[in-house]
C-alpha cells in the first residue's frame, strides 16, 4: 500500500506542476479595445475550442480533475 501511496504522490506532484504551467501559458480573458468596437464575435473568437488556447483550457481542465481525484484518494487513504 506505501508503494501505490509514493506514486499518486509523485504523480499529483507532476500534476500540480503540469497545471501550473499551462495556467501559465494561457493568455487573459479581457476582451480588451475590440469588444467596443464589436469586433469579439469574429471568426476567430467562435472556434476558439480547436485552436492551440482552446486545448490548452481543455487540458488544464482534465488535469484540475484528475488533482482533484487523486488528492481525494490520497486523503482516503490517510484515513483508513
Amino acid at each position: 500500500m506505501a508503494v501505490l501511496k509514493t506514486i499518486l504522490t509523485i504523480a499529483l506532484v507532476i500534476i500540480c506542476i503540469a497545471v501550473t504551467v499551462l495556467i501559465l501559458m494561457q493568455e487573459g480573458k479581457s476582451a480588451g479595445l475590440g469588444a467596443l468596437a464589436g469586433s469579439a464575435d469574429s471568426y476567430w473568437s467562435k472556434n476558439k475550442g480547436r485552436s492551440m488556447e482552446g486545448m490548452l483550457v481543455k487540458a488544464t481542465r482534465v488535469l484540475v480533475i484528475l488533482f482533484i481525484i487523486i488528492s481525494c484518494v490520497l486523503n482516503i487513504g490517510s484515513l483508513a
